[in-house]
């Protein structure tokens, strides 16, 4: 019965008002891209203004991914959400796709270990938050970089990357990090997508069966379309990382001071 109803959903567009359900409240946070800094401030804001609405017993919490890369801080941000997970019951984690190319180089693909490393990229950023010197990032060959990669990540922090979701679907919203395809069903759709996607997603108008909450493109502001909300402001560079709060119908968007990085 239950796979009959999501068929039917998923053959539907989503007609009216998205809402998460009108007794539970939603907070989704964009991508921190290591900076521990931000984060800490976007929780703050975000437990204050969950203090002043009406008490729930069901408040959530979902990360789009893109924990790592860019900024200073990538270890200690991964750290940190370990810890709030321990705290906070219903947390769910999205994985990025900067999550995914780092659990590839831990894991041993030595053209992810390439990837990784490349300008723009931000992994060079992380692997100095674990330590590993910059000379040795850009000298050493991808088999030993590897080796030392997989030697200073912790193993919780290759647990944590493991335990990642590809998505979370709560109410009428779907999260997750880049987009998806359109017009294939949520439960069909490749990760690939899910963590990479842009154009085909983006330049999209036609409505979704759910609203579609996501970070990996940014912007300046906030982008709202009739079927999707992007987040991604650019925390590492602009110092603005941004919460989305969900609660019924309604939403409302926090982040931090726009500081340089």
């Amino acid at each position: 019965m239950f796979e009959m109803l999501r068929s039917k959903r998923e053959r539907q567009m989503l007609a009216g008002p998205p809402s998460v359900g009108a007794d539970r409240r939603v907070y989704a946070v964009g991508d921190i891209h290591g900076r521990l800094d931000l984060l800490v401030e976007l929780l703050d804001i975000v437990g204050r203004d969950d203090w002043r609405r009406k008490q729930r017993e069901d408040t959530s919490l979902v990360f789009l991914g893109d924990y790592v890369d860019r900024g200073p801080n990538s270890r200690q941000v991964i750290d940190f959400i370990i810890k709030l997970r321990e705290q906070w019951p219903n947390m769910t984690c999205l994985m990025g796709n900067h999550e995914q190319v780092f659990q590839m180089a831990i894991n041993g693909d030595e053209q992810a270990v390439r990837f990784f490393i490349r300008d723009g990229v931000g992994g060079r950023e992380t692997l100095e938050s674990y330590g590993i010197a910059r000379k040795d990032i850009e000298t050493m060959d991808a088999a030993g970089l590897w080796e030392l990669i997989d030697q200073v990540v912790p193993q919780a922090h290759k647990d944590f990357l493991a335990s990642l979701n590809s998505q979370a679907i709560i109410g009428d919203y779907a999260f997750v990090h880049a987009g998806i395809q359109p017009g294939v069903p949520m439960d069909e759709q490749e990760e690939t997508d899910l963590y990479w996607i842009r154009d085909a997603f983006l330049e999209c108008e036609i409505p979704h069966p759910y609203m579609i909450v996501h970070g990996h493109s940014i912007r300046e502001e906030v982008e709202m379309r009739v079927n999707r909300i992007g987040i991604d402001t650019g925390a590492y560079a602009t110092g603005r990382l941004t919460a989305i709060g969900l609660e019924g119908t309604e939403s409302w968007f926090m982040n931090t001071g726009a500081n340089d990085a």
